[in-house]
């Protein structure tokens, strides 16, 4: 449980309880709004208010090359990582309509694609370097790399907390990353690579069996290391997904909610969490979805996903969906009528 600075844990447990019992003075059953009500609960005890606010909201997507591809686990050329930042520029990307109509702003942060961005405005431009390592032959970043990755994470969530954002929807973009997120996933949950490889982008069998072996191999080099997560995502993760771990560390100091999008941002979760463990209470799972380990990696976490939708594009995109759950959430527990304001007799 969370235990904020100048609070002890009886305080956090105090408003976690406050808010539970308002929600079942309110008019309708208990319960009877399911996990709704365990929403509204969580965002009360994360903001240490019975009044919990979501707007305004914004989604970061962390985009990053990775030197993986080169083993040919993707069904697309690695150059559609900088192709879909000039997407995200120009806001025709999913993530940018959906996070629109979601009434959230949108913040794309390139963390390592491997190309000349430069001329891309409405992108923050943080790369610590143009792609990860190929992580069947070395580590994937050096100690210095990984701790500058981790650093733009927390970066952009000081950037959010200072702009006056309330809550934060976290998304990726980097051809080859599910190979990465497949291979933390497994070292994490101690899976097999079958348990955790999907198809990504859209491979074919003959591809899926090709990242299949890629992954095991690199969980069979890396096994030693799964007692230490750093090392793990180090050796074996990409500078997006090191910049998502950076952003979920920083994320509870501020009492910040946190929507987790799909397989590659939760192989993140693992390994934040694994490292603080107070980061699993600001962390809402929009969706499970199609990637084959997700579920798996939704277990490891006590996750319940808010959506199921077969969907698997990343970028932050169910993040965006699933926001109005969250704002749903908080109206019911700020604004909804309790039995004696309504004047609504009570259960007998």
């Amino acid at each position: 449980m969370l235990n904020f600075q100048g609070e002890t844990a009886d305080t956090v447990s105090d408003i976690s309880a406050d808010a539970r019992k308002r929600l079942d003075n309110k008019t309708k059953p208990p319960g009877s709004l399911g996990q709704i009500e365990a929403v509204a609960v969580q965002l009360a005890t994360v903001q240490g208010s019975v009044v919990p606010v979501v707007d305004p909201a914004r989604i970061i997507v962390f985009a990053a090359d990775h030197g993986i591809t080169a083993a040919g686990v993707s069904a697309y050329p690695a150059e559609v990582t900088a192709q879909m930042m000039a997407n995200f520029a120009s806001g025709g990307a999913a993530v940018c309509v959906l996070g629109a109509a979601a009434g959230a702003s949108l913040e794309v942060i390139d963390v390592g694609v491997n190309a000349d961005l430069e001329q891309l405005t409405g992108v923050v431009h943080a790369k610590v370097r143009a792609g990860s390592r190929n992580l069947l032959e070395e580590a994937a970043m050096t100690h210095e790399e990984l701790d500058s990755a981790l650093q733009v994470g927390r970066e952009a969530v000081v950037r959010a907390v200072e702009a006056g954002q309330k809550c934060l929807g976290l998304g990726e973009m980097g051809i080859g990353n599910t190979t990465s997120a497949a291979i933390l996933t497994g070292l994490m949950c101690g899976a097999s690579a079958t348990e955790v490889t999907g198809r990504g982008t859209g491979l074919n069998n003959s591809q899926l069996s090709l990242k299949q072996r890629v992954v095991a191999d690199a969980m069979q080099r890396h096994a030693l290391l799964a007692d230490d997560p750093l090392e793990c995502l180090r050796n074996a993760g990409g500078l997006e997904i090191a910049a998502l771990v950076g952003a979920m560390l920083e994320a509870p100091a501020h009492r910040l909610p946190v929507l987790v999008d799909g397989f590659i941002v939760t192989s993140a979760a693992l390994i934040a969490c694994r490292l603080k463990p107070s980061v699993r209470d600001v962390l809402f799972f929009a969706h499970q979805s199609a990637e084959t380990g997700h579920a798996l990696a939704l277990r490891q976490l006590a996750a319940q996903p808010l959506l199921q939708l077969d969907m698997r594009l990343g970028e932050g995109s169910a993040t965006a969906l699933a926001l109005p759950l969250l704002r749903g959430a908080a109206a019911v527990l700020c604004d909804m009528a309790s039995f004696a304001d309504a004047g609504v007799s009570t259960a007998e």
